[in-house]
């Protein structure tokens, strides 16, 4: 049987291939020199360096052939990546979740009658936990190469972008309507010094908090102005103030809030919306690029006998004279012009 000979850089990657008892030992190749050697002792024979190519020696040591040689089905950058991608979702249902308990202590003091209460913080409870699963049974189905766990993890995925994206257009078809739709509700309230004693705690606590006077005027207030409405001496000398009074009832003149609450109430609803919008719209992109690697994992398990990348170079470099070397000796023809043979 014929040995290979090869250099002691390549021995070393040569011997830590070693197979199990009873299988056939690996074949090995420098990637430089390939040279036969009929040593009957040692099935691998090597020499001090190889003398050809040394960079490139450095660069790829030894190609490998064995019949039971176990190679990653999956590719590891990939999957780095996959698993910080899932790191980064796991994150995002923790403060989901953080998101629903903070919401839940707020509205336990100040606001716990509030319409829809309930369904918002159970539907916030149960988005957080959902990505959350999602997320550890992407990782681990990365990591562990299981295709049912992948599979089911590109399924929520694919369920996760249609959500995402139909919350995104309702929100932008719904966000030039959304004006006229709450003028036209707070106006039912009017006027206010009339409305229940709920919606007035609510207007209160609105003019105290933005310094406002009234929904669309202070005269939504009626003849009974709050205090909430009233302003102090600073905010008077800031021009942030009006004068009213009233014939009528002859009374004194107060200083209360020139700015009216609804602009303020309809700039944050918009601003709520443009980042509904816009984490809608992200979480679409991400969730497209998780079934995207997903998809390449799953196809990487199915078909592991083709490779992402396939590197491949000559074992064998047949030696050859230099071109700079063929240029010392004159062309055959060219001896043949000075030295024409005898006749």
């Amino acid at each position: 049987m014929n040995n290979h000979r090869i250099c002691h850089i390549c021995y070393p990657c040569c011997i830590s291939s070693s197979t199990v008892a009873g299988s056939p030992a690996p074949l090995c190749h420098c990637a430089v020199l390939s040279l036969k050697s009929n040593a009957p002792t040692s099935p691998v024979s090597t020499v001090p360096h190889c003398s050809r190519n040394f960079t490139l020696h450095q660069r790829l040591h030894c190609i490998f052939f064995s019949s039971t040689a176990n190679m990653a089905k999956v590719n590891g950058c990939l999957k780095c990546i996959f698993t910080g991608f899932n790191i980064f979702f796991a994150i995002v249902g923790g403060a989901i979740i953080g998101l629903a308990l903070l919401s839940q202590v707020y509205t336990n003091t100040s606001g716990s009658e509030m319409e829809g209460r309930t369904t918002s913080l159970l539907s916030l409870y149960i988005l957080g936990t959902v990505t959350m699963i999602v997320a550890i049974l992407g990782a681990y189905g990365a990591n562990k190469e299981n295709k049912v766990c992948l599979i089911v993890f590109l399924v929520c995925m694919i369920v996760g972008a249609l959500a995402m994206l139909r919350a995104g257009f309702v929100a932008t078809a719904a966000r030039p309507l959304v004006e006229p739709q709450l003028e036209e509700k707070f106006r039912q309230l009017l006027p206010l010094n009339e409305a229940p004693e709920e919606a007035k705690a609510m207007a209160d606590g609105l003019q105290t908090m933005a310094h406002c006077c009234g929904l669309f005027s202070y005269n939504d207030w009626g003849n009974d102005i709050p205090d909430s409405c009233m302003c102090d001496e600073e905010e008077q000398e800031e021009g942030l103030c009006q004068s009213v009074g009233y014939r009528i009832t002859m009374t004194p003149k107060k200083s209360i809030y020139s700015q009216t609450c609804f602009p303020i109430i309809m700039y944050y609803v918009m601003l709520l919306l443009d980042v509904v919008m816009g984490v809608a719209f992200t979480l679409a992109s991400l969730a497209i690029l998780g079934m995207i690697l997903s998809s390449i994992i799953i196809h990487q398990l199915r078909h592991p006998d083709r490779p992402t990348v396939l590197l491949s170079v000559p074992a064998v470099f047949t030696p050859s004279t230099p071109k700079y070397q063929e240029l010392q000796y004159p062309p055959p023809k060219y001896q043949e012009l000075h030295n024409p043979p005898p006749y």
